[in-house]
């Protein structure tokens, strides 16, 4: 599997499912799967514990493949390529904004 372009923290815009058109930041990657702030809630009923003594009805998010979200910059979309660029310890790989080559980290 290809190593996902999306990192955590990044703020992304769902393409795809039943969130389309929804942006917000990413919580956290794993497996190709990213985490979103508020996107794909989900409902989850919890039995009362010593945790959460009132158990009750939970809504939280629910991880969405990392091909269904494209990485957002200065409110456009974008696709994301890499890039070496020198620095002090030789050369250094970066994350590039396709649409406008700007580097993102």
């Amino acid at each position: 599997m290809a190593t996902t372009k999306i990192k955590k923290g990044d703020s992304v815009k769902v393409i795809a499912g039943k969130d389309k058109g929804k942006e917000g930041k990413v919580i956290s990657v794993s497996n190709g799967k990213v985490l979103v702030e508020g996107v794909n809630t989900i409902t989850k009923h919890s039995k009362a514990s010593q945790a959460n003594p009132k158990g009750g009805i939970i809504h939280q998010e629910a991880p969405i493949d990392a091909s269904n979200v494209m990485y957002v910059q200065k409110g456009k979309t974008t696709r994301i390529g890499f890039t070496t660029v020198d620095g002090k310890n030789g050369q250094k790989k970066v994350r590039v904004a396709k649409a406008t080559g700007d580097i993102i980290d």
